[in-house]
């Protein structure tokens, strides 16, 4: 689980962040604060994996804070969800390394989106690096992956057949990863052979004594 810090002024916006996240498999929050000095304090008690940062404290603005969460815990990730639209905080929080940035209002599905981005980016680094490619899946931005969808597969579909996908023990066939989501073998194959393509997922032979060999897909971690 993916142990989650909700920093807000207001506590019933906080409450409601909070409700999110918990909706969101995978993601647990283990603590609110409605301060800066709430949350530096939160923070060393609760050691959590990534931070929601809003940036209008009371007590300090939301980028200044940075600094100080940082300096007690180096590794942790900051999520900014703020209504502060100006020029400067966007690019100070991109300066400071924030793994996305969210605006006031936003639904369920806005916050949802960008947590699966994150763990997908979490888990996407491999233990050994050994190529440009291993850099590459793990910035690029898994909305780009969404946009680049052809025509015909949707995100909903996609999302499921990578579910399958990472959660096989060993590989899938298209016909495996039919019956799994709930679609053709021809769609499942469409699927899997664009993450094929993208570099998501891994291509293996398995070789039979009659017929062509059928392709085996394991999702690329």
């Amino acid at each position: 689980m993916i142990k989650v810090l909700v920093v807000d002024d207001d506590f019933m916006v906080a409450r409601i962040h909070r409700g999110f996240v918990d909706r969101v498999d995978g993601f647990e929050v283990v603590g609110t604060a409605n301060t800066g000095d709430q949350a530096v304090a939160a923070l060393g008690e609760l050691s959590p994996d990534l931070v929601l940062l809003d940036l209008y404290l009371p007590d300090i603005f939301g980028l200044d804070l940075i600094a100080r969460l940082r300096a007690v815990q180096p590794d942790v990730d900051i999520l900014v969800i703020t209504a502060a639209r100006e020029a400067d905080a966007v690019r100070g929080a991109v300066r400071q390394g924030v793994v996305n940035y969210l605006l006031k209002p936003f639904g369920f599905e806005d916050l949802r989106a960008r947590l699966r981005e994150y763990a997908r980016r979490r888990a996407s680094v491999p233990d050994q690096v050994t190529s440009q490619a291993d850099v590459d899946r793990v910035l690029a931005p898994a909305r780009q992956l969404v946009n680049r969808l052809p025509k015909g597969l949707s995100q909903e579909t996609a999302d499921l057949v990578t579910a399958a996908l990472r959660a096989a023990p060993d590989n899938l066939s298209a016909a495996e990863c039919a019956e799994k989501v709930g679609i053709s073998r021809v769609s499942a194959r469409r699927y899997l052979e664009f993450f094929a393509a993208q570099g998501q997922a891994e291509v293996s032979l398995r070789y039979g004594t009659t017929g062509r060999p059928e392709r085996r897909y394991t999702w690329r971690t």
